[in-house]
C-alpha cells in the first residue's frame, strides 16, 4: 500500500494501514457527579443508576463478582426507593442536608464506576477477560471498599430511615465488608486459565496440543465458531497495541498466536466463507458512525468537524490562512486545482499544512469519553514493532509456524475460496516479525502467492499482492520474489490491471520495497510497463498511491542508467508535476536531482520557471531532508544547464533569503550545495547574482571557513541522501 515518507521504516509502512480501537480498564481516572443536582432530583438519579445496574444483563466473564455486585445494588436500590417514598409521603420539598447530598454525589460516582466496569467486562473478549481475571477481581474488590466507605458516612439519622430501611442498610454495610480477597477470585475461571496455560506450555515444548483438548478449552471460553475466534484475535491485538502498564505482553501475544492456530486447526478451514467475509481488522472496523446512525445519542462538536467533509477530523492541519481542515480533505481540495481557502475564501499563500496537535488531542479526549475509536497518524507509529515484540516468545513462534504450515497447505490444495482466505491470513501473519516472514517464505508460500496474482477473484489477488509486499520487508525474501520466474511480471500486471485500487497501490509498494536492492533496480526498470505505470499512478493516483509511486521512482532513479528510461516513460514529466504536491514534492525533487545527469532532462526540468519556483518554495518550507533534495535539484540545474539557466535561477525573488537560511540552518550537504549555487551565480556575472553571492559568501565563510568552501567545489550530486523507507502497511 502506501509508501512511507523518506524517514519511515519498512515496518512502519506496514502498520499505517490499520487503526485498531484502543480499550483501557475504566477505573483509572477521576469521575464527577452531575452538576446542578441536589436533593430528591439527585437521589432519583442515583436510584435510577442503581436500578439499571441490577436489571442489566450479566456478562459471561467475572460472573461471581458481577452477581455479588448486583445483590448489593439490589439492597441499595431498595434503600433509595424507601427514602424517596418516605420523602414523598411526608410532603417534603425534597431537600436534604449538605452531608446527605455529598454522600449521594459520592454514591453516584461509585455507581458510575461500577457501570463502567461491568460494561468493560461485558464488551471484553473472553480470552482477554480470562487473562486479566486477577486485575478485574481486584477492581470489583475496590468497588466494594469504596461503596462501604460511602455507606459508613451516610447520615441515616438525618434521612429519617424507616426500621426496614435501616436494617437493609446495616445488611448492605456488612456485605461490603465481609468478603475476603480470595472470594473475589472464581476457582472455575482460575482452572480454565490454567488449562489455557498448559496449551501454551505444550507449544513452548514444540508439541502442539491435540485438537480435542483445544476444542474443550475453547468451548469453555465460549469460542465455538471461526467468527468468534477471529473476533477474539482482533480484540487481543487491540489490547497489545493499547499497552496497559501492567499487561504481560508476551503472554497476551502467545495466546493470540494460539488462537490464530486454533482458527484453522480446530475450526473447518474448508468452510471459508465466514473468514472470507470477515473485515480485515475485525471488530476494529467499527469506526465512528456519527450523524447517520440511530444508535448515536450525540453529535460531533462543530469545532471537531472538517469544514470540507463535515466529518470528524482525524488529522487536523492548519492551512496558510489559519483555518483548520482534515488533511485528506484539504489535500484533495488543493489537488483539484483550487488556490483559495475553502472556509475563508482567501488565497492560499502556499500549500504548507501544519499539524494542529492541540485540536487533535482534544478530539482524542472527546472520543475517549464516548468510547469511540480515534487513531491519529502518530498512534500507528511503532505498531508493528509492538505486535512483533509481544509475539516473540517461543510458544508464540511455534504456534505461528504451525499456523503457517496449515495456511500454505490451503494455498496449495484448497478451493479458490479457501486460497483467498489463506492469502488473507498470510498477509496478516506476515505483517509483523521477521521470523514470521522468514518461515512463511521457507514453507514455499511465495510461488503459491504469485499464482494468485492472476486470479479473477479480486480478494485473492489483493491479498496475494499485499502478502508479497509484507514478505518483501524481510531482506532475503526480496531475492526470493525476484528469482521466482514471472513474479515481477505478475506484480507489474497487477499494477497495470489490478481488480482494485488497493491491489494496484500495493503492487506499487511492492516495487518500491524490491527496488531498495541495487541489483534489482535495472530489472524493474526493464520490465515492460513498470515505470510507465508508476508514472501514471504518480499523476493520477490517490494520495497513498502517489506516495508509493514516487518512492519507487526515487529508488529507481538512484541507478546510474536510469535517466534514459525515466525520460522515455514520461516519469520525469510526472516528477516535475509532482513538485507542486506537498505530499510527494520532497521525494520528487530528490529523484529529479539524481536524474539530471542527462542534459536533456536538465533542460526539460529547468525550462519551466514553475519548476524552479517550486524548488525554491520547497527550500523555504520543506523538512530538512526536503530542503536538501530541493537544493540538490537546483544545484544540478545550475551545474549542468548552462549560464542561461543559472541567470534564471539568480532572478528568482526571495532566493537570497532562502539561501542564507539554508546556509545557516540546513543539513551539511544542503549547506555545501547552497554555497556552490552562490558561486555559480557569481560566475554568471549578473549584478543581481553578484549581490546575492557576496551576501551569502560572507555568511557561509563565517560558518564554515574558506577550506569548506574549497572542498564544496568538488561536491557532486552523487551525495544526495537516499531515503530508504518502506511504508508497508497492511490494510
Amino acid at each position: 500500500m502506501a509508501a512511507a515518507a523518506s524517514a519511515s521504516s519498512p515496518v512502519e509502512f506496514l502498520l499505517r494501514r490499520q487503526a485498531p480501537r484502543r480499550r483501557r480498564l475504566p477505573l483509572a481516572g477521576a469521575f464527577f457527579a452531575p452538576t446542578g443536582l441536589a436533593g430528591a432530583t439527585l437521589l432519583r438519579a442515583v436510584a435510577s443508576l442503581a436500578a439499571s445496574l441490577v436489571a442489566g444483563a450479566r456478562p459471561p466473564s467475572q460472573r461471581r463478582n458481577v452477581d455479588a455486585l448486583a445483590r448489593r445494588l439490589a439492597l441499595l436500590s431498595a434503600i433509595l426507593e424507601s427514602i424517596l417514598l418516605d420523602t414523598a409521603a411526608a410532603g417534603a420539598a425534597g431537600a436534604f442536608s449538605d452531608a446527605a447530598n455529598l454522600c449521594f454525589r459520592e454514591l453516584y460516582v461509585v455507581l458510575f464506576r461500577a457501570e463502567l466496569l461491568v460494561s468493560y467486562v461485558a464488551s471484553a473478549g473472553r480470552a482477554w477477560a480470562l487473562l486479566r481475571s486477577p486485575h478485574l477481581a481486584a477492581s470489583f474488590r475496590d468497588l466494594d471498599a469504596e461503596l462501604a466507605v460511602v455507606l459508613d458516612v451516610l447520615p441515616a439519622a438525618s434521612l429519617g430511615l424507616s426500621h426496614d430501611a435501616t436494617g437493609l442498610l446495616d445488611l448492605l454495610r456488612a456485605h461490603c465488608r465481609c468478603r475476603a480477597p480470595a472470594q473475589y477470585h472464581d476457582p472455575d475461571e482460575a482452572a480454565l486459565r490454567e488449562r489455557l496455560m498448559d496449551a501454551l506450555r505444550q507449544f513452548d515444548l514444540g508439541q502442539p496440543p491435540d485438537h480435542p483438548s483445544l476444542q474443550s478449552v475453547l468451548a469453555d471460553m465460549g469460542i465455538s465458531t471461526a467468527a468468534s475466534c477471529r473476533a477474539e484475535i482482533d480484540y487481543l491485538e487491540e489490547q497489545i497495541l493499547s499497552q496497559e502498564e501492567d499487561t504481560d505482553l508476551p503472554l497476551v501475544g502467545s495466546v493470540l498466536a494460539l488462537l490464530r492456530y486454533c482458527l484453522f486447526a480446530v475450526f473447518d478451514p474448508g468452510n471459508a466463507k465466514a473468514l472470507r467475509d470477515w473485515p480485515l481488522s475485525g471488530n476494529r472496523q467499527r469506526l465512528l458512525s456519527i450523524g447517520g446512525g440511530d444508535d448515536t445519542s450525540f453529535s460531533v462538536p462543530k469545532e471537531f468537524s472538517c469544514p470540507i467533509s463535515l466529518d470528524l477530523m482525524r488529522d487536523p492541519v492548519v492551512a496558510s490562512t489559519g483555518q483548520t481542515y482534515d488533511r485528506p480533505s484539504i489535500i484533495q481540495w488543493i489537488e483539484e486545482g483550487h488556490s483559495t481557502c475553502p472556509n475563508s475564501g482567501q488565497t492560499l499563500a502556499d500549500h504548507q499544512l501544519v499539524p494542529n496537535r492541540a485540536l487533535r488531542s482534544l478530539i482524542s479526549q472527546w472520543c475517549g469519553v464516548y468510547g469511540l475509536q480515534y487513531d491519529s497518524p502518530e498512534s500507528n507509529e511503532g505498531m508493528a514493532e509492538c505486535v512483533a515484540a509481544s509475539c516473540s516468545s517461543r510458544a508464540a513462534m511455534e504456534a505461528n509456524k504451525a499456523t503457517a504450515r496449515i495456511l500454505v497447505r490451503m494455498l496449495e490444495d484448497g478451493s479458490e475460496n479457501v486460497k483467498a482466505v489463506a492469502a488473507k491470513e498470510i498477509r496478516l501473519l506476515a505483517k509483523t516479525g521477521k521470523q514470521n516472514r522468514a518461515f512463511i517464505a521457507d514453507l514455499g508460500a511465495i510461488p503459491l502467492l504469485c499464482r494468485l496474482l492472476l486470479s479473477n477473484d479480486w480478494m485473492a489477488q489483493e491479498n496475494a499482492v499485499t502478502a508479497l509486499l509484507n514478505l518483501s520487508i524481510f531482506e532475503p525474501n526480496k531475492g526470493r520474489i525476484m528469482e521466482q520466474e514471472g513474479c515481477l511480471r505478475l506484480i507489474v500486471g497487477v499494477l497495470q490491471n489490478g481488480w482494485t485500487t488497493e491491489a494496484k497501490e500495493n503492487a506499487a509498494a511492492t516495487l518500491f520495497s524490491l527496488s531498495v536492492v541495487h541489483n534489482f533496480k535495472k530489472l524493474i526498470m526493464n520490465e515492460p510497463g513498470a515505470v510507465e505505470e508508476l508514472a501514471s499512478m504518480l499523476t493520477k493516483g490517490t494520495s497513498r498511491g502517489k506516495k508509493d509511486a514516487v518512492m519507487a521512482l526515487f529508488n529507481l532513479s538512484t541507478h546510474p542508467e536510469s535517466s534514459a528510461r525515466m525520460l522515455e516513460s514520461c516519469a520525469v514529466v510526472a516528477l516535475i508535476q509532482s513538485l507542486r504536491n506537498d505530499t510527494v514534492s520532497e521525494e520528487a525533487a530528490g529523484a529529479l536531482a539524481l536524474l539530471m545527469k542527462q542534459p536533456s532532462i536538465v533542460h526539460l526540468v529547468g525550462s519551466s520557471e514553475t519548476v524552479i519556483t517550486s524548488l525554491v518554495g520547497l527550500m523555504r518550507r520543506g523538512t530538512p531532508k526536503g530542503k536538501e533534495n530541493a537544493v540538490s535539484a537546483l544545484y544540478e540545474i545550475c551545474r549542468r544547464g548552462g549560464s542561461a539557466l543559472v541567470q534564471r535561477v539568480a532572478k528568482i525573488p526571495g532566493l537570497n533569503t532562502v539561501i542564507q537560511t539554508i546556509t545557516l540552518n540546513g543539513t551539511k550537504r544542503a549547506k555545501k550545495k547552497a554555497s556552490l549555487i552562490v558561486k555559480m551565480c557569481q560566475r554568471s556575472q549578473m549584478p543581481s547574482a553578484m549581490a546575492l553571492g557576496s551576501t551569502l559568501t560572507v555568511v557561509d565563510r563565517s560558518l564554515v571557513g574558506n577550506n569548506t568552501l574549497r572542498r564544496a567545489a568538488s561536491f557532486g550530486s552523487g551525495e544526495l541522501s537516499n531515503p530508504i523507507s518502506i511504508s508497508v502497511q497492511v490494510p
